[in-house]
């Protein structure tokens, strides 16, 4: 995933370093070559030999070292991408002001690589206008940003000021390395996973969606830029807090919130395995088995044929096609029966998996891509992207 890349990853001194180790050895593991800076401040909290240890590559916290380069100017030249996690609010301020007082803050000053601040803080110091305004207007300026999770901190306070999932940093780091943040001003809505149609309050009927690739999708375009509404089933992976999600179990459900939303949207992206039968007659109380039983079933409203009906020529709609046999034939057929733009045709053999293959079908043309599924997400951005520029 970060086979060879460059990566300095900068420490300043919050509670949250302790954090950044797992970062280092998660960049590590992932084919990255790590070296880190270290703040006088981030070695109160750890070691510089815990970062060496994990890294394998020096670690270097003081500008003048009579031994070593002029490392300011060496490390700024040699990285790939600088990633500065945890990133306190004193070297957000620096930033934005100009001032380099330190090996840290002049490595910044003098670097051309893209420059990743990962905050983790006080909720009251990262609410702070004085804050707030130094992250818009680096971002202004061109600086990528992360925000910080909710939840419980170290002070005691509960709030906004977290430092990520150190596995989202990652996606992160992945995108901006080899990706432009192009989906800016876009309103994509994208929905993901099983729907689940209720027999009775304990039985259901659904399907075998994981709803990982809908994620990886969603995923991959916020961090482009997109505005992203998630709308989504039954799924067997975690949602990122940064994610704009909404649940909708059955296909009804799954059908208003779409419909609601898809005016809003430029790109619209159903990945989701919506139920295509719901039983005719829902029981109240739990069905005992004491007998034999049959099942009525219903069709559901076919959700994606409507928005092929409804999609202005502003719109971009993708399906996608599970089959089992005859999977490009097939897919070109829904392609042309529902008015889609692109259709996105996979084998259910590899459904579920976290590497995939797929083939991306227009009217035109067919596009064969493979690999994990955010790598092929993000491909697929790039050929959707790509043919509004054509």
């Amino acid at each position: 995933m970060l086979n060879s890349k460059k990566i300095l990853l900068c420490v300043t001194g919050g509670i949250a370093v302790y954090k950044a180790v797992d970062l280092a050895s998660k960049f590590t593991k992932l084919g990255a070559e790590v070296r880190t800076i270290m703040t006088t401040s981030a070695c109160e909290f750890v070691s510089p030999l815990t970062f060496k240890s994990i890294t394998h590559q020096k670690v270097v916290t003081k500008m003048f070292d009579p031994e070593a380069d002029i490392e300011h100017i060496s490390l700024a030249d040699w990285a790939d991408i600088v990633v500065i996690a945890p990133a306190t609010a004193n070297i957000i301020g620096k930033i934005a002001g100009g001032i380099a007082d330190d090996l840290l803050s002049t490595t910044i000053m003098a670097t051309t690589a893209p420059v990743l601040i990962v905050p983790a803080m006080n909720i009251h110091m990262y609410e702070n206008p004085i804050v707030q305004q130094n992250i818009k207007k680096l971002s202004d300026l061109g600086y990528l940003f992360m925000e910080p999770e909710y939840g419980k901190l170290a002070c005691g306070y509960e709030g906004k000021g977290r430092f990520p999932k150190t596995v989202e940093i990652c996606y992160f780091t992945k995108t901006f390395l080899d990706h432009k943040r192009d989906l800016l001003k876009q309103n994509i809505l994208i929905t993901a996973g099983a729907n689940i149609e209720n027999i009775d309050p304990m039985r259901f009927i659904s399907n075998r969606s994981s709803g990982k690739m809908g994620l990886a999708l969603a995923r991959a375009a916020h961090i482009r830029g997109a505005k992203v509404k998630f709308v989504h089933a039954k799924v067997l992976v975690e949602i990122p807090e940064y994610i704009d999600a909404v649940e909708t179990l059955t296909a009804q459900e799954m059908y208003d919130a779409v419909i609601q939303e898809f005016p809003n949207d430029d790109i619209i992206f159903k990945t989701a395995a919506v139920a295509d039968f719901t039983p005719a007659n829902k029981a109240e109380n739990k069905i005992k088995k004491d007998k034999s039983m049959s099942l009525e079933l219903t069709r559901t409203k076919d959700i994606l044929a409507e928005l092929g009906k409804q999609k202005t020529k502003n719109q971009i709609l993708i399906g996608f096609a599970a089959e089992s046999e005859d999977i490009i034939d097939n897919a070109r057929k829904k392609l042309k029966a529902k008015n889609l733009d692109f259709i996105v045709a996979n084998d259910l053999k590899v459904a579920g998996n976290d590497n995939t293959s797929v083939t991306l079908i227009d009217k035109n043309s067919e596009t064969k891509i493979e690999g994990d599924k955010f790598a092929v997400a993000n491909l697929i951005l790039d050929e959707i992207i790509g043919s509004r520029s054509e």
